[in-house]
């Protein structure tokens, strides 16, 4: 079972500059999980994004026009400033896991993560189309 571990952007990851660079502490702390994600067998990936100004988003209308409209977007709230990826054998593994977390923006300071598990393959069935996504080593 794979899940995202989820960052919730903040008006300073969304800083007009770059962003903001976590601070020595934090960035230690996140080495320390991550390290122990990989000794654990269960890292997959994970990494930071870059602010909102510098991506797009894209529209898809009735009669699947594309509209592509610039960052930066406005609700912070619902923007994503990172993410890490387990695979792990259970929920309640990956709920272990996502509760030793670093909080995101320091210690002591509001912040939320979100959790969600990716689908996989198995739960669509055996279907041609299922094996496409196989054969492109995609599950």
């Amino acid at each position: 079972m794979r899940f995202m571990i989820m960052v919730r952007a903040t008006p300073e990851t969304e800083n007009e500059e770059i962003g903001v660079v976590p601070d020595q502490q934090l960035m230690a702390d996140m080495a320390d999980y991550h390290e122990e994600l990989a000794k654990a067998g269960v890292l997959l990936d994970g990494a930071g994004l870059q602010p909102s100004r510098r991506g797009w988003r894209i529209h898809y209308s009735a009669g699947d026009r594309r509209t592509v409209t610039d960052g930066p977007f406005a609700e912070t709230k619902e923007l994503i400033a990172g993410y890490t990826l387990i695979q792990v054998r259970s929920r309640e593994e990956a709920l272990e896991w996502a509760r030793r977390f670093p909080n995101p923006v320091g210690f002591g300071r509001e912040a939320d993560i979100e959790v969600r598990q990716l689908f996989e393959l198995e739960d669509f069935g055996e279907t041609v189309q299922t094996q496409r996504f196989r054969d492109l080593d995609m599950g």
